[in-house]
């Protein structure tokens, strides 16, 4: 957990920085931090792109580290997820197809907005741990 604190001072939406390492076999296979598509504008320079109360200029921590593991070439099933804030209702369903087994975090960000109660109901269902940290 702590890698992914330190990679989330990489993040570049100033709203929320969330850092996310996913570990398989006790071996960090990627990282991810929220911030703009490559050689895009960042949104702590340019400003934030606001749709339905979401920042869109940004993909999430978690997806950039899914992504980082498909762009190596790394399998993330039956990976460990550490991450800096509860993922949102699509990177945790994101995180899951991809075999993620296991999702700790450190803090919650808005529960209201992201079906906590139902990330749970799922995971339970799932076999995949979900845990605070």
């Amino acid at each position: 957990m702590d890698i992914a604190e330190k990679v989330s001072t990489r993040a570049t939406c100033d709203r929320l920085r969330v850092g996310c390492v996913l570990v398989k076999d006790n071996r960090m296979i990627a990282s991810g931090y929220n911030g703009s598509i490559s050689g895009e504008p960042h949104c702590d320079d340019a400003g934030h792109l606001m749709i339905e109360g979401h920042c869109k200029r940004t993909i999430h921590a978690e997806l950039n580290a899914l992504l980082e593991c498909a762009r190596l070439g790394h399998a993330c099933n039956e990976a460990a997820c550490y991450v800096t804030f509860h993922p949102c209702i699509d990177c945790f369903k994101s995180l899951l197809q991809a075999g993620v087994k296991e999702i700790y975090y450190r803090e919650i960000y808005r529960p209201e907005d992201l079906g906590v109660d139902l990330m749970h109901d799922i995971a339970e269902r799932q076999g995949v741990v979900l845990e605070q940290v």
